[in-house]
């Protein structure tokens, strides 16, 4: 019964959402929504899940020092930077990369580094992750990806590219949304939400189980875990957070 419901709903959803539909057919959407949209709303939710992450997010980098290079440096790279949510959890003189697919976050960005002046900025690359070419191989101390996963083409791609830049020894830090269980109500409406959803979140998929892609990925040492990050109205509560060492 529920399986019949789901294209039932979808297609509800679908209706409530023409426009967009409309304009994603006649391949205005896209652009529109790299540009204006996507960084205005990733704005207003980033502000709610950092509250809700903030914890989380502290616990999770409480050991990147312990990741510095033999000069005693830390080198990271963030894939997906987006508005810089995550610099204040970096500690004092780690010098950052940052990498974004979307060029258009530049607004939450400066806001952010003006705000967190103890690290030092390398430089920002428009780069996807599954294409990170203009990072040298065994580079980089540590490399964290929080909430972009989810968008990447390809989890496998992306995850080769982190141990590629990645030294040996370095580590990767990850904090994303992940598909609910089966049986549960939540999954049922990550499936009635998924192809609308997508369409507005630039490419973002409700129903991705990346601690499959994370166990695959060969990584010397891996810790996950699952958590609960609940927004309001947001089919996105079920999170894994982690790192996994080179």
């Amino acid at each position: 019964e529920t399986s019949v419901s789901v294209p039932v709903l979808r297609a509800c959803l679908a209706l409530l959402a023409l426009p967009i539909y409309l304009l994603s057919f006649l391949g205005m959407w896209e652009p529109l929504c790299r540009k204006v949209l996507f960084p205005f709303i990733l704005d207003k939710i980033s502000v709610t899940h950092d509250k809700k992450s903030k914890k989380h997010k502290q616990e999770l980098f409480r050991n990147l020092p312990d990741f510095r290079g033999p000069s005693g440096e830390l080198r990271l790279l963030e894939i997906g930077t987006g508005n810089g949510s995550n610099f204040q959890f970096y500690p004092p003189g780690c010098k950052v990369t940052c990498t974004d697919i979307n060029p258009h976050f530049q607004k939450g960005l400066s806001r952010n580094m003006k705000k967190n002046q103890h690290l030092h900025y390398e430089r920002f690359l428009v780069a996807a992750g599954e294409d990170l070419r203009q990072v040298p191989s065994g580079s980089v101390d540590a490399v964290v990806c929080t909430l972009v996963l989810c968008s990447v083409h390809s989890v496998s791609s992306t995850l080769r590219e982190v141990l590629r830049v990645l030294r040996p020894g370095g580590a990767f830090y990850f904090l994303e949304h992940v598909a609910a269980e089966h049986s549960s109500w939540k999954y049922f409406w990550q499936q009635v939400c998924y192809p609308t959803w997508k369409l507005v979140f630039a490419g973002c998929c409700l129903t991705r189980e990346l601690w499959k892609n994370l166990e695959e990925a060969k990584f010397s040492e891996l810790k996950i875990q699952h958590i609960s990050v609940a927004l309001p109205w947001m089919p996105i509560e079920p999170h894994i957070v982690g790192y996994g060492v080179k």
